[in-house]
């Protein structure tokens, strides 16, 4: 079966708060022949897991990157390792998602009102630019 996870299965599996769904969970993510994880449901997994159950950016990091090295999980890696350099540098992991898909749709300059998700893109060597 070839499926795509909404982002409840994901944290079910991750938190393990719900016993019942956590199996329901693990069941399809280990048995599904390929599983599609959109970068929406990445970018809302880190969300939850650090607003809701109050993961660190290492821990939120190591959930992402332990998903994506599943042999069966389809993701869109560059943009996975876009947001996770962002995330650990200490900013938001979509933001970093939202960097690359600009960039990857022709947009050359990131613009925000976000001081941190500016400074941290510069430093990375991407085109950012605070608005006033």
């Amino acid at each position: 079966m070839r499926t795509t996870v909404d982002t409840n299965v994901l944290v079910r599996s991750i938190v393990r708060d719900n016993p019942q769904q956590a199996e329901s969970a693990d069941a399809i993510l280990r048995d599904a022949s390929l599983i599609a994880v959109g970068l929406a449901c990445l970018c809302e997994f880190a969300w939850v897991l650090d607003s809701v159950y109050g993961f660190d950016r290492s821990q939120i990091a190591i959930s992402i990157e332990t998903l994506c090295q599943a042999a069966n999980i389809v993701v869109d890696q560059p943009a996975v390792d876009s947001g996770l350099a962002v995330l650990r540098a200490g900013g938001d992991f979509a933001d970093g998602i939202i960097a690359h898909e600009g960039n990857w749709l022709g947009g050359d300059l990131f613009v925000s009102f976000d001081k941190k998700a500016v400074s941290l893109l510069t430093r990375q060597g991407r085109k950012a630019r605070l608005l006033p």
